[in-house]
C-alpha cells in the first residue's frame, strides 16, 4: 500500500512530520525551563501537553499549506524540473527560521512577563534601538547568530536531502489515482488545521482551561496566538456606551449626574501656610511579592522595609497594566493604559491630555531618567503636558558613567537628581520631581561593590530556595536588593542636603517582575494579581504620620495625592483621586488577560470582577472566601450587575477622556 502512494505526497507529509517534530522540540523546552508547572496535578500537565501537541500540528500543517498546493497543481512534474527543488529548499528552510526565530523571542518575553507571545509584543519595536541593546545586553546574541548560521547549513542539507530521496522517476499516473491524492491529502490536512471532531475547530481559547495561568500559557503555540491576538486590536472611544455607564463613575467619583464632566475643583487650605516639595519615585518591576516587608521569605528588601514602618503604606495598590510605559502614562495623566497592542503613550491621539503635574504653580517641575526619554515616547506625555520641564536624561548629566541600556544606573541617576534638587532648596524655589529608576530590570547590571552594598555570591543561595522565594536567580535578587540600597542611600542624601524635612516622597512600583509562584502569596498568583499588586509608601516623617491604608487604590491616584498633601489648587480632569482624602473612591481597575483575551478586572470590597473586552466571558469571585476562585455571579446577579457597570464605566470613561480631555 505505501509503494503506491506517490512520491510527491510522501514528500509532503515527510516534511509536515519533521516540522512538527521540530516544534515540538521547542515545547519541550520550554515545559523543563521557562513553565514551572512540574509541580501542577498530572491530569492537568497531561491535558495542556495534549492540547500543545494539536496546536503544534496544526501549525506545522498550517505552514506547509502553500507547498501542498503546489504539488497538489503539479502533482509528478515536482521532481522533473530544478525550479521545484529550488524553491522548497528555499521555502523550508524560511519556514523552519521563521519558526525558530518566534519561540526565541517567546522565550524571552515569557521569561520576562510570563506571557506567551503575543500581538502587544510589537510595541518593542517603536524603540527598536533599546530593544536590540537590550537584547545585546542580556542574552548571547552573537553565539546566536553563529547557531542560526549553523542551523541554515544544516536545513539545506537537510532539506536537499528529504528531496533527493524521493525524487526518483515515477510513471504517470491515472486521473483517478491524481484526483484521490489529492482529495485524501487535502481532507487530511483540512482535519490537521481543524483539529476537531466537534462542531468547532480548536481555537487558542481551549489552551485556558485550568485556574493556573501557567498551565494554560504552556499549552499554548506562541506563533499561532501571536496571530490570533491581531483580532484584539483597537482603538478610539464609543460615546454611546460611554453615556450608557457614565452614572456608576459619577457615583464614584461624586461627579454630575446630568451630564458628562470629569472635572473636580480643589482649593487648597488657606490655614496651611507650607509648600512642600514632592519627589515621586517610580521604582522598576518592584510589586510586593518580592518584598522581605509583605512576607518574601528572602531578606530582599530590609531599607525600604524600614521606610515603610516609618511611612503612610497603601497595601492594597494596584497598577492598571503590567509593563512600565503603562505605568508611567498612567501616573503622569490619571488614566489607565488600556491600549490591547501598544502602549497608549504610543499612540499620538492621546498625548494631549490635561494632567495634575502642571497645575503645581510656582514649582520647579523636573523629570529625571537614566537613559532617554524618547522611549516609548514618554518624551511626548511629559512635555506636551508640563510647561516649563526640565528633564534630565543621558547626556544632560555632570557624570555620566552609562551601565547599561538603561543609561546610568539609580546609584548614579539618585546622585544626579539630589544635586539638582539641592540646588533649587538653597535658593528656595520648592520642586516637584518624577524620578524613574532602571536598575531593576535585564540584564540587571549591578557594580561589584557600591559603599555598603555588594552582591551576593551564586552561592549564597541554592537555586531551589531562590525559586521557592520566586527568584529565577541571584541577578534578580541582587538588582533588587541594590534598588532597596539607592532608595535609602538617596534619602539619606536628602537629609544631608537639607530639603528632606520639607518633603513629599512618594515611592511606587510599576509592575512586579516576572517570578515563580511563591506559597505566601497563593491567593495573589490564583487570581492573577501578582503583577499589579506593587508597594505605593509615601514617605514624609515630618509632614505626615506613618499608617496604613486598606482601601483600594490605583496608579492614577498617586498625582492627586500628592496634591493634596502639597496642599495646592487644582481641577482635575482625569479618574484619579486623593486616596487620603475622605469618601473617595475604593476601587481598583485593572487590564489584563484572562483566557488569553483582554480583560477588565475590578476590585471592590471583597470581589474580583473580571470580564473580557471581546467575548464577554466573566466572573464573579469572593476573594475572603475559602473557595474564593468559585464564581458566584449567577448566585447575586445584582451585584454582578453594579459591578460589571463600574468596570464599563471606567474602561470607556477612559476611552473617553482619551480623546476628549485636550488642554
Amino acid at each position: 500500500m505505501f509503494k503506491r502512494i506517490p512520491n510527491y505526497i510522501k514528500y509532503l507529509f515527510s516534511n509536515t512530520l519533521f516540522l512538527f517534530l521540530y516544534i515540538s522540540i521547542f515545547r519541550i523546552i520550554f515545559y523543563y525551563f521557562f513553565s514551572g508547572i512540574e509541580n501542577q496535578p498530572t491530569h492537568e500537565v497531561s491535558k495542556a501537553f495534549s492540547l500543545g501537541i494539536r496546536f503544534d500540528i496544526k501549525l506545522a500543517v498550517i505552514s506547509f499549506l502553500p507547498l501542498a498546493i503546489l504539488i497538489f497543481i503539479v502533482n509528478y512534474r515536482f521532481f522533473s524540473k530544478p525550479f521545484f527543488k529550488k524553491l522548497s529548499v528555499f521555502y523550508i528552510i524560511l519556514t523552519y527560521i521563521t519558526i525558530t526565530l518566534f519561540h526565541i523571542f517567546d522565550f524571552g518575553y515569557y521569561d520576562y512577563l510570563n506571557i506567551r507571545l503575543d500581538s502587544s509584543s510589537l510595541r518593542f519595536l517603536s524603540n527598536i534601538g533599546i530593544s536590540t541593546q537590550v537584547l545585546f545586553e542580556s542574552y548571547p546574541v552573537y553565539k546566536g547568530i553563529f547557531a542560526f548560521i549553523i542551523l541554515i547549513f544544516f536545513l539545506y542539507k537537510f532539506s536537499s536531502w528529504i528531496y533527493n530521496i524521493f525524487n526518483t522517476s515515477e510513471e504517470h499516473v491515472s486521473k483517478k489515482k491524481k484526483a484521490f491524492f489529492i482529495v485524501v491529502p487535502f481532507l487530511l490536512f483540512a482535519l490537521g488545521i481543524y483539529n476537531s471532531f466537534t462542531h468547532y475547530p480548536l481555537r487558542w481559547s481551549e489552551a485556558f482551561f485550568s485556574k493556573n495561568n501557567a498551565v494554560n500559557q504552556f499549552a499554548l503555540n506562541p506563533v499561532l496566538y501571536f496571530f490570533d491576538s491581531f483580532k484584539f486590536r483597537n482603538e478610539g472611544f464609543d460615546l454611546e456606551k460611554t453615556k450608557k455607564y457614565y452614572p456608576a463613575i459619577a457615583k464614584e467619583l461624586q461627579l454630575p449626574k446630568d451630564s458628562i464632566s470629569f472635572k473636580r475643583i480643589y482649593h487648597k487650605n488657606d490655614s496651611l501656610k507650607y509648600s512642600p516639595n514632592i519627589v515621586i519615585v517610580m521604582l522598576e518591576s518592584l510589586g510586593t511579592v518580592p518584598m522581605s516587608y509583605y512576607g518574601n521569605p528572602l531578606n530582599s528588601t530590609p531599607k525600604m522595609d524600614s521606610i515603610i514602618k516609618k511611612s503612610i503604606n497603601f497595601s492594597n495598590f494596584y497598577v492598571h497594566k503590567a509593563g512600565t510605559a503603562a505605568s508611567v502614562f498612567a501616573s503622569i495623566t490619571g488614566l489607565p493604559d488600556v491600549d490591547g497592542i501598544r502602549t497608549a503613550s504610543r499612540n499620538p491621539r492621546v498625548i494631549d491630555q490635561r494632567i495634575i503635574f502642571d497645575q503645581f504653580s510656582g514649582y520647579e517641575k523636573l523629570y529625571f531618567l537614566g537613559g532617554s526619554a524618547n522611549w516609548a515616547n514618554i518624551r511626548g506625555i511629559f512635555q506636551s503636558n508640563i510647561q516649563n520641564l526640565k528633564i534630565f536624561e543621558e547626556g544632560s548629566f555632570e557624570e555620566e558613567n552609562r551601565a547599561d541600556v538603561w543609561g546610568i544606573d539609580d546609584y548614579d541617576l539618585f546622585k544626579e537628581a539630589n544635586t539638582e534638587l539641592e540646588k533649587l532648596h538653597i535658593n528656595k524655589k520648592p520642586f516637584i520631581a518624577y524620578i524613574q529608576t532602571a536598575t531593576n530590570h535585564m540584564p540587571f547590571t549591578v557594580p561589584e561593590n557600591k559603599e555598603s552594598y555588594q552582591p551576593l555570591t551564586k552561592d549564597t543561595f541554592s537555586k531551589e530556595y531562590l525559586k521557592k522565594a520566586g527568584f529565577d536567580g541571584i541577578d534578580r535578587l541582587n538588582a533588587l536588593r541594590y534598588l532597596d540600597f539607592n532608595v535609602a542611600r538617596f534619602l539619606k542624601r536628602a537629609q544631608e542636603s537639607g530639603y528632606y524635612d520639607n518633603t513629599i516622597f512618594l515611592f511606587f512600583g510599576d509592575h512586579n517582575t516576572s517570578m515563580s509562584y511563591v506559597d505566601q502569596y497563593s491567593k495573589l498568583f490564583n487570581l492573577n494579581l501578582n503583577v499589579h499588586n506593587v508597594p505605593f509608601f509615601i514617605h514624609a516623617p515630618k509632614l505626615a504620620q506613618p499608617k496604613e491604608i486598606k482601601k483600594f487604590s490605583n496608579l492614577i491616584d498617586v498625582i492627586p495625592t500628592a496634591a493634596g498633601l502639597a496642599n495646592i489648587n487644582y481641577t482635575n480632569y482625569t479618574l484619579g483621586t486623593d486616596a487620603l482624602a475622605k469618601n473617595t473612591s475604593d476601587y481598583a481597575f485593572l487590564y489584563s488577560k484572562i483566557k488569553g483575551e483582554p480583560a477588565l478586572t475590578i476590585l471592590k470590597d471583597s470581589l474580583l470582577f473580571t470580564k473580557t473586552v471581546s467575548n464577554n466571558y466573566s466572573h464573579l469571585y469572593n476573594m475572603n472566601a475559602k473557595e474564593y476562585t468559585t464564581d458566584i455571579k449567577k448566585n447575586y446577579p445584582t451585584l454582578h450587575q453594579k459591578l460589571d457597570s463600574l468596570l464599563n464605566a471606567v474602561y470607556h470613561s477612559t476611552k473617553y477622556l482619551y480623546y476628549n480631555n485636550k488642554k
